[in-house]
């Protein structure tokens, strides 16, 4: 065992792993997502024409973690801004730094790439909280989101 978190991207092989841990995601979330937006979504992260990306945190050739990220224009920047849309982790590996890798990850990959920002939103109470604020504290705004 190397206890060496490899962040990469995602490949088709992964398909069986992404799945077992997106659906620990919605569990976290008590979401419900039906399942072909599950399948739109597994096709849209693994083509390149889209602005989905999804990397992948492994451990010992293990698939233990993902960050589902959209990559989009904006109005006050004139580099790409990464919206960091899911992040999970396996429960037995929390605690052990794979969070972190994939958000540094995704920090390296933006300055490399001249990304003008990086941002994500989380439930007010999520535990990985902690996390998150030793890489940004959060700021003032508020989310407004409305189903069409």
């Amino acid at each position: 065992m190397s206890n060496q978190v490899v962040v990469r991207d995602l490949c088709a092989s992964d398909e069986s792993a992404w799945r077992d841990l997106w659906a620990g995601y919605n569990r976290f979330y008590k979401a419900s997502v039906p399942p072909e937006v599950t399948v739109r979504t597994w096709e849209r992260l693994l083509d390149p024409a889209t602005a989905l990306f999804c990397r992948v945190a492994e451990l010992d050739g293990r698939v233990i973690g993902f960050s589902n990220s959209v990559l989009h224009d904006g109005t006050w920047v004139i580099g790409k801004i990464c919206y960091l849309e899911d992040l999970f982790v396996d429960s037995e590996r929390r605690g052990n730094g794979v969070g972190r890798a994939l958000i540094g990850d995704l920090v390296t990959l933006g300055r490399e790439r001249g990304w003008a920002r990086l941002y994500w939103h989380t439930a007010r109470d999520n535990p990985a909280r902690g996390l998150y604020d030793k890489f940004i504290g959060a700021d003032d705004f508020v989310r407004y989101q409305m189903s069409l």
